[in-house]
């Protein structure tokens, strides 16, 4: 099982379709507060359709509290400042992938705590900003559920 962590999530549409993802992946989520946002939100609701009550969603004080809670075997931050490509590591069950505000993206605090080639990246053509918060974790989670063998997929 992988582990999804959403530091300081702000918009409600976007942990919605997060919330999709991991239903139908087999993940974890998990929400670091502050929240942009309340749990029964409408955007939230509606992006999130049914899935809610189907998610293993939970929600942290912090992230020292998420981290000491999970207990993961590799933690990656996913940041345009990484310098390693996200399909260049090798997930496994029990690892987290931990995720940015939409608005700002991981604090320098936060990646400081990670050594270097835990700090991924995704790829995206040069001048360009970021990509959508739930694009990123559909990429970086797709990956690691495929090198896994997708498991229990239909």
């Amino acid at each position: 099982m992988i582990h999804v962590v959403l530091y300081e999530p702000e918009i409600p549409p976007n942990t919605g379709n997060i919330i999709r993802l991991c239903t139908n992946t087999g993940a974890r989520l998990h929400l670091v507060k502050p929240l942009g946002f309340q749990l029964d939100d409408r955007r939230l609701r509606r992006a999130g359709l049914d899935y809610r009550a189907r998610t293993n969603i939970t929600v942290h004080e912090s992230l020292p509290s998420c981290m000491e809670s999970i207990q993961p075997r590799n933690t990656y931050a996913f940041s345009t400042r990484g310098a390693r490509g996200y399909h260049e590591v090798r997930y496994q069950p029990g690892d987290v992938l931990l995720f940015g505000p939409e608005t700002r993206g991981l604090p320098e605090s936060v990646l400081q705590q990670f050594a270097p080639d835990n700090i991924l990246r995704i790829p995206m053509q040069n001048g360009e900003r970021s990509l959508n918060l739930s694009n990123c974790v559909a990429i970086g989670l797709y990956e690691a559920w495929r090198q896994n063998g997708f498991n229990n997929a239909r």
